[in-house]
């Protein structure tokens, strides 16, 4: 097995953590906008929101079912997503161009999402693309803030404690 084929799936692991904190991000923010609505409503709405991010549309019912049928809510939402998730821009930015270099090595483009990214507000064009340690301890130090990582355990060195 390769190093890139050990380090593709670990890093894709990382998107994912990212997309899971967007959503809850999206989910708070529009709970508050739109007090009124269901939590299930939200959550898929949030959901569809976060699969437009990253270039991921639902394919599956009844989550297609859902963004096709308030394609224009979710349309006017996504016009609004840079100020939405503005504290998580760098991470946001980190995510989808790790997300863009695993689907390159895959022989996927990604280059349209990144550019959607831009369009949206989300990305930062002048930020440079994260090694991939830099992103891992990123992931996991935002996975441990939102409740979704434990924190990394202390370097004991194998030292024993006794």
């Amino acid at each position: 097995m390769t190093f890139e084929s050990k380090l593709i799936p670990i890093l894709r692991e990382g998107v994912e953590i990212v997309k899971m904190i967007s959503f809850k991000k999206l989910k708070e923010a529009l709970a508050k906008k739109h007090p009124d609505r269901e939590t299930a409503f939200l959550a898929k709405l949030a959901g569809a929101l976060t699969n437009t991010i990253f270039g991921a549309p639902a394919y599956e019912e009844p989550f297609a079912v859902f963004a096709r049928s308030h394609a224009n809510l979710i349309a006017h939402e996504q016009a609004r997503i840079g100020a939405m998730l503005e504290e998580l821009r760098i991470p946001l930015t980190d995510a989808l161009r790790i997300q863009a270099l695993c689907d390159h090595q895959e022989g996927q483009n990604s280059t349209a999402t990144l550019l959607q990214a831009q369009d949206l507000g989300i990305l930062l064009p002048e930020r440079d693309l994260p090694l991939p340690h830099s992103f891992i301890e990123l992931v996991r130090r935002l996975g441990s803030v939102f409740g979704l990582l434990l924190p990394p355990l202390p370097n004991t060195d194998g030292a024993a404690t006794h």
